[in-house]
This record gives C-alpha cells, structure tokens and sequence, in this order.
C-alpha cells in the first residue's frame, strides 16, 4: 500500500470520527441580487478538546467553492484578502463558534455550492460537508402582496364589502443591501391613503389600513421594492386590484326635463350590477300608450334609465326611480317641473279670457290659479311673440287647443306695454287668481292696484 493511500484511509477514518462531534448550521439555499451583497448566517461545532484553540489569533475561516481542495476551491479567507478572493469579511468571532460572513459586490460568479473550512494553528483542519448554495439574481424577486378583510387573510379572492376594515400588506426579504431596501405604495386611478412599514427579522413590511368605499372598487394598488445599489437601482412590483361590493347610488345628474312630452333620467352605480325600475304614485311602470322607459349599460357596474310620459301623466304627484341589488337599494323622488304659468279649471275646460295685458317697465308678469286636486285638469295657451302696443288679446275657449287632463304651456313673456291688465278665470270648485310680478306675488301698493269681481 502506497503512502498516498494510507494517508487517504486515515483522513477518511478521521473525519468519520469527527463527524460525531462536528456539525454546522446553514441555509440550504440563499438569493442573492447582482450588484449587491449576501450575508451567510453561520454557526458551527467542533470537538470539545479543540475548544481551547479557537482563538482570535489561531483560527482562521475559509470558504471553498464547489470542491474541496483548498488551493483549487478557496474563495475566501479570514486573514487573508487575496485580490482573486472574495472581498467580504466574517461578522462574527469563531471563538463563539460563528462563521456569519458577508461577500460584497457578488456577480454572476458567485453561483454554486459553498463549503465551510475551519483551521486551527494547533492542528485541527476540517471541511464541512453540506448542500448549501448561493443563487445569484440579476433582478430582484418582485414582493408579496396579501389582502386581509377585518384582519383576517382573504385568500384567492379580492371581494371586499363597503364599509369593511380592509389592509394591504406587502413584504419583502431585504437580502443584503446598504442602504436597506425601500417599499412604497401607489394606486391607478390615483387616490389618497397612508402607509407604514416596518422591519420584521430581515423581512421589509409595508401596510395600508383603511375602509373600503366604492372609490376603491377597481382601483389597482401597486407596491414597488426598490434596492438603491453602487451602479443603479434596482426595483420590482407586485399589485392587487381590489374589488368592492357596495348598495346601489344614484347620480346627482338625475333629472327630468318637460318639452312637449315630460322625460326622466336616473343614472346609478352597484356592486354587483344593479336594477333599475320607475315608479308612479307608489306603482311600477310598464311600457304602454302613455309611458316607455329605455336603459343603457354604462359599464359593468354603471346603469342608466329614463321614463317618458304623456302629457297626460304629466301632473302625476311622485315620480320615483328604485334600484337595487344584493348589496342594498336606492331611490330617488323627481320634482317634475311645472310650466311657468297655468289655469285650473274642473274636469270641463270652462275657458280663459286675457282681456289686456300692459306693464309699465320691462318684467315678467305671471298669472296662477289653485290647482284643481281633484280633477288635475289644465289648459293654457303660448304666444311666440309680444302683442302689439295698446292691443287687446281675447282668447276664447275655442280658440285653445285642449283636452281634459292634459298639459299644455301659457307664458306671458315680458312686454312693453302701458294700460291695465284684466284677466278673468272660472273653475269648479271656485279657484284662486294671484297675479306676479317678475315671479313674486303682487299687492296693492302705490304702483300696483288690483281688485277682484
């Protein structure tokens, strides 16, 4: 048996002795960011009759590179920084048995499997055996974004109720980067919130805490990790559309506008989709000769719908448009506008007579009659143009285009006239006759007289 042999088999047979005594702790696998650096946190065991050699200036600490020869594989040595070694340090004493070293400006190189090598002066040189391995990224891995709904994690969902306590939380290792890494917040569309962050054991946190409106409902919140490194930084991004479900709400622009027909607009938002119905006095609506209803889907959770009537229900009490959905329901009651000036009569069309109409300065005069409850029936007359000067108007029953419980417009614009006004009304039960000036009530006064037969 040759020399070389047997100082093999003695090797072989004294690390199985040590192996009873001597052990290490490491990661099994570490990241690392190009152009950064990696921390190996480290400890190690060694037999108790070399305890008393592990001094500052008798142990050294090497690491091998995917082999274990130290002359072919050493990359790093704790007393000695050779320019082809790794430039880091060990961040700990190997009298306290740590071997926690930090390398710097780690590449590409840097990938592969690394061995631990404890020498002592005294005569103990033994390697490690283990799996552990550095795995070196060129862009870091993009952070863990969580949603949690009255603190409680939400998995594989991103529904949320309105009015819920709702938190984003994002997180991230920092790996090895000085200064540390930075997370931040941002939202599409753009809307207004707080955050925090917090170092929790080398994990980055970052949370936003609110409660949940239907403003949040499809909005995007990204968070952006950023390592400020020697060259340039480096980021990535991870993101959480949040989805809101809420009661139905109806728009502000909701209207109803009168020409020859009255219209009605409602426009309403819901999560989920809502449902829009119109109501009369208190009853639903259907399609018929007198009222048509039509609806547009403005997005998924956006509806918008509108009633037309006759002028025959022009006069109806309440106009009412309801949604709903899982969520809720809303409603809202339109105020139909009136035309600007009209008679009430009874349920027969007795007449109307303008005798003269003359004002003395530029106004609007208005006549008003007491609405006839009752009957609901109206009639009037509209002139495109002014009379002329001094110009008696005599407008006879047959002269207007009428018909019982419905609608039409009498405006007396404003006129420049001289002379009296007489205006006569007959109605069952008796009515009442106000006259306006410039859209107030008028009374006797020294500019004004009126009388009444």
């Amino acid at each position: 048996m040759s020399v070389a042999e047997k100082i093999s088999i003695f090797v072989f047979l004294l690390q199985g002795v040590y192996c009873g005594e001597f052990s290490i702790s490491l990661p099994e696998k570490i990241e690392a960011l190009s152009g950064s650096c990696v921390i190996i946190n480290c400890t190690f065991e060694t037999s108790q009759r070399y305890d008393k050699g592990l001094t500052e200036g008798a142990a050294t600490g090497l690491w091998l590179k995917d082999g274990f020869d130290k002359n072919k594989h050493q990359v790093f040595n704790s007393r000695d920084s050779k320019p082809n070694y790794y430039e880091g340090k060990m961040n700990r004493k190997l009298q306290d048995k740590n071997c926690t070293t930090v390398f710097y400006n780690v590449s590409s190189n840097y990938n592969g499997k690394y061995y631990f090598r404890i020498m002592i002066s005294e005569g103990l040189k033994y390697t490690y055996h283990s799996n552990f391995s550095i795995n070196v990224i060129d862009s870091p891995r993009k952070p863990t974004v969580q949603l949690y709904v009255e603190q409680k994690e939400v998995q594989d969902q991103e529904e949320v109720l309105e009015r819920s306590s709702v938190s984003l939380r994002c997180s991230a290792e920092t790996l090895c980067s000085s200064p540390p890494p930075t997370l931040t917040w941002s939202s599409t569309p753009r809307i207004p919130f707080s955050e925090s962050s917090r170092l929790q054991e080398l994990i980055l946190i970052s949370d936003l805490n609110f409660t949940a409106t239907h403003r949040q409902h499809r909005v995007t919140f990204t968070c952006t990790i950023t390592y400020q490194l020697h060259d340039k930084n480096k980021t990535a991004q991870n993101n959480i559309t949040l989805h809101v479900q809420y009661a139905p709400k109806i728009s502000p622009s909701s209207s109803c506008t009168r020409t020859d027909v009255t219209v009605c607009f409602c426009e309403v938002d819901g999560n989920p989709s809502p449902e829009l119905k119109w109501h009369l006095s208190g009853r639903p609506v259907t399609n018929s000769s007198n009222t048509f209803t039509s609806e547009e889907r403005l997005s998924s959770t956006g509806l918008r719908n509108s009633i037309t009537l006759h002028q025959s229900l022009a006069n109806t009490s309440a106009v009412q448009c309801v949604s709903k959905n899982t969520r809720g329901t809303a409603s809202q009651l339109f105020q139909l506008p009136l035309s600007v000036a009209c008679f009430n009569f009874s349920s027969v069309l007795i007449g109307v007579s303008v005798v003269a109409l003359v004002v003395m300065m530029l106004c609007a005069i208005t006549c008003i009659c007491a609405q006839n409850e009752a009957e609901g029936t109206y009639a009037s007359v509209q002139f495109s143009s002014p009379p002329s000067e001094y110009e008696t108007l005599n407008i006879k029953r047959a002269q207007l285009h009428s018909v019982s419980n419905q609608m039409q417009v009498l405006q007396l614009e404003t006129w420049d006239l001289i002379g009296d006004s007489n205006t006569q009304a007959d109605g069952n039960p008796s009515p009442k006759l106000e006259w306006h000036l410039s859209g107030r009530p008028v009374t006797n006064s020294s500019n004004t007289f009126i009388t009444e037969e």
